[in-house]
């Protein structure tokens, strides 16, 4: 009978201890009310009350009172069957959704009125082509309207990746100072953030493959001379086979970023899965306290400075610049603009504001 109750009271204590344990691990982020069944890879947060998410079936959302509702945009006609793997937005009216996929699947659509109509913007003429993600130059340096320089990547074409830039006041045009890649290379399609911008033709391109990772410096970032050849940098992360590499890339000023990736297709290992940078992307070193598996998304928190990444089997917290990194929560995850996070089957969080603090 003491035995009894004595294994009775430790199960009844493990059960209190899993349920706080799982409790605390939803309450990092707020669950949002998407209203859609959507896989999201695309969320862009303009300033916490606006932002937009971005999915499947041609799926984009908006909301304008900081998650409390999401509205379902129209879908671009001819586009229900699309993955809007990427969004970018300047305010509630003004936004821009990439699709990715083989070919003239890969498309962009911009929105001038809240989403209620869009006009199609590019599409992919090369057969072969996958675009992998679309950005703008952040406020953080500078810019801002939607004039922003942007950038716009794709998989290799005869051996360079395709990339677009916007240069304001002249529309896209096609970069032939693209970066050069080496055999089986490419970029990730993951979270929206596989390239990160500074300036006008001035971007950091991070990429996977059989042979490693590499960070790619466009020759106006890292030479300021548009003829030379993009300065390339292999990373410290997982390499080894395709579908290992950096994944995202982000920055909190003009020298300090940090870089996730490792291998998707293995989500809960921890290693190659994170490096960080202190002058500008030239040279990498991996965490020394990694995040805890794969990871797709990587940004900065301007607001509690810190960075957060995630991936399919959570979310971690780096306070240190990317050095060491803990745990946020187990949840399943795809892409991130603090302070949202999206993943899979509708999935929409808003951070929780005591999620950060120490």
């Amino acid at each position: 009978m003491l035995m009894r109750r004595s294994a009775s009271s430790k199960s009844f204590i493990l059960a209190i201890f899993l349920l706080a344990a799982f409790g605390t691990a939803r309450a990092q982020w707020d669950m949002q009310q998407s209203g859609s069944t959507a896989g999201f890879r695309g969320i862009h947060s303009v300033d916490g009350t606006v932002a937009w998410a971005s999915g499947t079936d041609g799926t984009v959302l908006r909301t304008e009172d900081g998650g409390a509702h999401w509205q379902k945009c129209a879908t671009p006609p001819g586009a229900e069957d699309l993955d809007f793997r990427g969004v970018w937005a300047w305010d509630a009216k003004t936004a821009i959704v990439m699709s990715a996929g083989p070919g003239g699947q890969s498309r962009l659509y911009k929105t001038t009125d809240g989403c209620s109509h869009w006009t199609q913007e590019r599409q992919n003429s090369e057969k072969d082509g996958f675009w992998d993600a679309v950005r703008f130059q952040t406020q953080d340096f500078g810019a801002s309207g939607d004039q922003q320089p942007g950038v716009l990547i794709g998989d290799p074409v005869r051996g360079r990746f395709y990339t677009e830039v916007l240069i304001p006041g002249h529309g896209w045009a096609v970069d032939d100072s693209s970066c050069a890649a080496v055999q089986g290379e490419g970029a990730f399609a993951a979270s929206n953030s596989s390239v990160y911008v500074f300036g006008s033709g001035r971007y950091i391109l991070v990429t996977g493959g059989k042979l490693g990772a590499r960070a790619l410096l466009s020759p106006l970032l890292a030479y300021n001379d548009g003829t030379k050849g993009c300065l390339a940098v292999w990373l410290p992360l997982a390499g080894g086979a395709d579908s290992t590499g950096a994944f995202s890339v982000g920055f909190r000023d003009a020298k300090h970023g940090v870089v996730v990736g490792g291998d998707y297709k293995k989500p809960n290992d921890s290693s190659g899965t994170a490096a960080w940078t202190k002058d500008g992307g030239r040279h990498w070193k991996a965490a020394s306290q990694p995040p805890r598996g794969y990871r797709s998304a990587v940004a900065w928190n301007a607001g509690a400075k810190v960075w957060i990444a995630a991936g399919s089997n959570g979310s971690d917290i780096s306070r240190d610049d990317g050095k060491t990194w803990q745990r946020l929560d187990d949840g399943n995850w795809n892409a991130l603009s603090p302070p949202y996070i999206v993943g899979p089957n509708g999935r929409i969080g808003k951070l929780a504001a005591a999620a950060v603090k120490r």
